[in-house]
């Protein structure tokens, strides 16, 4: 079997192979890793994933990327100790359900990636002898989901860049309470500062000769693992062969495309349902045909989609025959026409986020928290204007609800249960090292952390 090889989006670098691709994040053109061409699961293998655990469906779909570089055993083993925790599929009505992903060590869905990189990264070091600092920019959960991940793997050093105003309390303790091999940073600025200074370290000729590498969603390693969840969904909602429905909280866009991996592979999608906050520059795009960024991006109350431009439009755009370079600037259409048939995306503002999980609790006596509310009302929005025709539907709530305490207490009069890790975590005490959105200081900084090693 001839070796799968990923490409960047710009076009401008050569192609490379899985371990490269994890290992460097970005491509040298500043593009997006992206598979050439992508290996394909059959209606049969589908059904067959209904009667086998989380972790052996991940072994099944990322052996078809990592064969010839992981031994089967080994990944199979690494599968095992990543995913060791439950993926609620909870009915809310007919055959549309709620998929929790907020059961990890992090509670977010960020832990379904963040745990198998480490250990393909670790991996990779180790047989290389190599050592690695990962940026990673976030904007709520991609902090302490990589942080927890790769905390103590051997060669491994983590610089975490966060908006300091805007990621609740508990999301910014689960990841400043790490010490060891974890630096975190707050920067005074936006998600979008945060991103554009890790995208410019890495294009940096000052800073070549350090060993960077990303574990943001630009990062091919992250899309990969995520796009298991919904092989998994419909292996347990859909007959062999019947399309699904995906709503799903869209910021950096990297959960909605490991949805696209998934129908690219072969999984039957009818509609994906991509739901942004304020920062509505995607759906304005789909409608019209003309992207343009939120600069600065807005602030809302699912703050882990803060962001004014989405780096993996770039992926979504390439997928539909066009190219987008990370700036946002489109250097040929993609097919609109073929993106409007498979997607859908609405902007739900805090007003109607906060009217959802409200709405949802009466309902369903079920909680929802911000990030999980867009999805649901995204859904919502979608039905007024196509029937879901009996088809299974899955609603992807993306973090646990006590990362809210204070929404959930200002909207019903209690605070939701904590998960015993997160608790544990957050009575730790904090460090973490604080600058401007200024990209010199952190190059700087960068520098600095390195020559102390």
């Amino acid at each position: 079997m001839a070796t799968l090889l990923f490409h960047s989006t710009n076009g401008q670098s050569p192609a490379v192979n899985l371990r490269e691709a994890f290992l460097r994040g970005l491509a040298p053109d500043r593009g997006l890793y992206f598979p050439e061409k992508f290996p394909q699961v059959t209606h049969d293998e589908i059904a067959a994933f209904a009667k086998l655990p989380y972790h052996e469906i991940a072994f099944r779909i990322l052996s078809k990327y990592t064969d010839g570089i992981i031994p089967a055993a080994d990944l199979a083993a690494m599968c095992r100790e990543a995913y060791n925790f439950d993926i609620p599929l909870e009915k809310i009505y007919d055959r549309v359900h709620l998929m929790r992903l907020d059961q990890g060590p992090t509670a977010s869905f960020k832990d379904f990636a963040a745990q198998m990189m480490s250990r393909l990264i670790g991996r990779f070091l180790k047989e290389d002898g190599q050592q690695l600092t990962i940026l990673t920019a976030t904007s709520g959960d991609t902090g302490s989901a990589v942080a927890h991940a790769f905390h103590n793997i051997p060669g491994v050093r983590v610089i975490v860049l966060f908006p300091f105003a805007e990621v609740s309390v508990s999301q910014r303790k689960l990841m400043t309470a790490l010490t060891g091999n974890i630096r975190t940073v707050a920067i005074d600025g936006k998600f979008d500062d945060c991103q554009a200074m890790v995208k410019q370290a890495f294009a940096d000729p000052a800073l070549k000769h350090l060993p960077l590498s990303s574990a943001n969603s630009i990062n091919i390693g992250r899309l990969l693992p995520q796009s298991v969840y919904y092989f998994y969904a419909a292996s347990r909602l859909a007959k062999p062969g019947e399309p699904m429905v995906f709503s799903i909280p869209s910021g950096n866009f990297g959960d909605m495309m490991g949805s696209v991996v998934a129908r690219e592979m072969g999984l039957p999608v009818k509609k994906i349902i991509a739901s942004v906050n304020d920062n509505d520059a995607f759906p304005r795009f789909l409608q019209t045909g003309v992207y343009e960024k939120i600069v600065p991006s807005r602030n809302s109350l699912s703050n882990a989609m803060n962001v004014g431009h989405p780096s993996n439009l770039a992926r979504l755009v390439a997928v539909y025959g066009g190219q987008m370079d990370e700036t946002g600037k489109i250097h040929k259409q993609p097919d609109l026409a073929a993106m409007r048939r498979d997607l859908f995306s609405t902007s739900v503002s805090d007003e109607r986020t906060r009217e959802a999980f409200l709405d949802y609790w009466k309902k369903y006596n079920s909680l929802l928290e911000p990030h999980g509310a867009v999805a649901w009302q995204g859904f919502l929005d979608w039905l007024k204007t196509e029937s879901l025709d009996g088809f299974p539907a899955a609603i992807i709530e993306t973090a646990n609800p006590a990362k809210f305490p204070e929404e959930i207490e200002k909207a019903f009069g209690w605070s939701p249960d904590v998960p015993p890790a997160m608790a544990a975590m957050i009575r730790l005490p904090e460090s973490f090292d604080s600058m401007k959105a200024d990209y010199g200081a952190f190059r700087d900084y960068l520098l600095k952390k390195h020559s102390s090693e």
